[in-house]
């Protein structure tokens, strides 16, 4: 899959999140009486799961997991790289927009998600669903500018 076809599923999938995010986020907030901020964290975890599984699925099917183990450890990847961009971000960024902007929580929390999307993808494709264990650690390893042979 082009890079470019993989964005554009990343991003229908994602579409498919935030609605799954928000829905979770409206049901935590006025159904459960939950403080917005716990919800909005409950509502990410809840799209990360579910975005997670579709991105096995359909970006990255060209990358399978070798092994069930493989595949737990790419969802701890998964949840320890987009799971924490996107409950820090969203949850920081609806804070922000609900008490400095004072936007509705859930609008505010509508607008945190679109702060987060572009680096997840970034993350997911360069860390997470890298197609070799090598690429991995390269993408790890700080940059370097070759150095000069000793004379």
């Amino acid at each position: 899959m082009t890079l470019q076809r993989r964005a554009i599923a990343f991003a229908a999938i994602g579409a498919l999140g935030f609605a799954v995010q928000l829905a979770a986020f409206a049901v935590f907030v006025h159904l459960a009486g939950l403080h917005y901020a716990l919800a909005s964290a409950l509502a990410v975890e809840t799209a990360v799961l579910h975005n997670f599984l579709w991105h096995e699925r359909w970006t990255w099917a060209d990358r399978p997991a070798a092994s069930l183990v493989a595949r737990l450890a790419r969802l701890g990847g998964f949840h320890l790289s987009n799971g924490l961009v996107s409950i820090g971000g969203t949850v920081l960024f609806t804070v922000v927009f609900v008490e400095g902007a004072g936007l509705p929580p859930v609008v505010a929390n509508a607008a945190a998600l679109g702060a987060t999307g572009v680096l997840n993808f970034v993350v997911s494709d360069r860390l997470v669903f890298a197609s070799r264990p090598a690429a991995r650690r390269r993408a790890l390893e700080p940059s370097h500018v070759p150095q000069e042979p000793a004379p």
